[in-house]
């Protein structure tokens, strides 16, 4: 089972979470994207843009965070974090 967490973030107070479980036979990259898209369906959003400083961040803890920066429309929040609670 994998699962990954999705939080969006305001002044320090999450607004909203969901968490997406997906246990395909899929490789982890393809895992993350998919929950990803899935998040934004869920968040009515934009699929964000991974930057550099993004992708090493994930790389490193598992964790990454998507500001304005990673996203072309404005957002209305702080940050969307996403976070992998469990793998295969």
């Amino acid at each position: 089972m994998f699962r990954l967490w999705g939080k969006i973030w305001k002044d320090n107070h999450m607004i909203k979470d969901t968490v997406i479980c997906n246990d395909e036979q899929d490789t982890r990259t393809h895992k993350v994207f998919k929950a990803l898209e899935e998040i934004c369906y869920q968040f009515d959003l934009g699929k964000p843009i991974w930057l550099d400083s993004t992708i090493t961040e994930f790389k490193r803890h598992d964790k990454a965070r998507f500001t304005q920066d990673n996203f072309v429309e404005a957002i209305d929040f702080d940050f969307l974090e996403i976070h992998v609670i469990e793998e295969d």
